[in-house]
């Protein structure tokens, strides 16, 4: 991402009669925090915008915090062409669902985003796969506009940026990330109930979920690869919906024994994966090719295929490593 497409879009924005935002399907922290921001942002400014992200429409408990929420738009409402449309956090058009078509309808097309699988599909790409967040890519636009940061906006991008970088623990958090952070911290935000909510507190149910989920979770010392997974009708019966769901990778990711860490999650439209690692294998290139994306250490992708054969075919997609130490810690 150059200063020059940087100052192309907030031209562009600025002189866009309306404009139109939207995040991924099944929206995390960092795209809804990005779209959010800039969308208080927008109409604090007088200009028109309209925000959505695909169905289903709503969020996971852990973000019914954010500010923003109830001045959002059904993506069943959203304009079919928009005059100016941006895309938050999103790698392809793919991952717009519903939403893929006004974006290729639209005068202009934004995509605002940090993944290094990006297809660059936007008329102009803010993409910076060295940016730790899109909320940190959406700092610099706000920067470049002009506008005056709020204690809403500084609160939706403080979540986009502690949750990708996982509370700012994993690889890319960089001095970049703390200077923000401290920028961002400096409105006074709640960051005890913002991290209770985001990481800490969970029903229950899904407690005992992800304990049934771990107790059978699968051990490949040849791959140094852990595997766990939930299916739908675990997830019905506990009274559990798959957003909740979300963090059971952070808890599957902290095996000792293992490199890459992998979670599915069997769901009514399909097998939701989600991946991590932490040595030299590039989960970002296995969920691509997969037809997912992300970054080497963190990624995810979808399947129709049935759960069993996802796992098969994810054990199958991770390199054997040279030098196995030890074996399945289960016994």
């Amino acid at each position: 991402m150059t200063a020059s497409a940087l100052d192309r879009a907030a031209a562009s924005i600025a002189a866009a009669p309306s404009l139109a935002m939207a995040c991924h399907v099944a929206p995390d922290g960092d795209a809804l925090g990005s779209m959010l921001a800039l969308h208080l942002l927008a109409r604090r400014e007088g200009k028109a915008s309209v925000a959505s992200w695909p169905e289903p429409f709503d969020v996971a408990d852990h973000y019914t915090f954010l500010p923003g929420l109830d001045q959002v738009t059904k993506p069943s409402e959203f304009p079919s062409a928009p005059d100016l449309m941006l895309t938050f956090d999103c790698g392809s058009a793919a991952r717009l669902a519903e939403l893929a078509e006004p974006a290729r309808a639209a005068g202009m097309l934004i995509v605002v985003d940090h993944h290094a699988s990006n297809e660059g599909f936007g008329d102009i790409d803010l993409v910076d796969p060295d940016a730790a967040a899109s909320a940190v890519v959406v700092r610099r636009l706000i920067d470049r506009l002009g506008w005056t940061l709020t204690w809403d906006a500084a609160l939706c991008l403080y979540t986009g940026l502690v949750c990708d970088t996982g509370r700012f623990q994993y690889q890319n958090t960089t001095p970049e990330v703390f200077a923000l952070a401290q920028e961002l911290s400096s409105f006074d935000l709640p960051i005890a109930s913002i991290t209770r909510q985001l990481f800490e507190q969970h029903r229950l149910a899904y407690l005992r979920l992800a304990g049934r989920a771990l107790e059978r979770s699968e051990y490949h010392p040849e791959r140094r690869l852990v595997l766990a997974w939930v299916t739908a009708d675990e997830m019905e019966a506990a009274g559990v919906d798959v957003d909740e769901t979300e963090g059971l990778i952070d808890l599957v990711r902290r095996t000792a024994e293992a490199d890459v860490s992998a979670v599915l999650k069997e769901t009514s439209e399909g097998v939701r994966v989600s991946l991590r690692a932490v040595s030299d294998v590039d989960v970002g290139a296995i969920a691509t090719s997969f037809g997912g994306g992300g970054h080497r250490a963190a990624a995810g992708f979808s399947s129709q295929r049935p759960l069993d054969e996802v796992r098969a075919l994810l054990r199958a997609a991770v390199p054997v490593v040279a030098d196995v130490a030890g074996g399945d810690p289960a016994g």
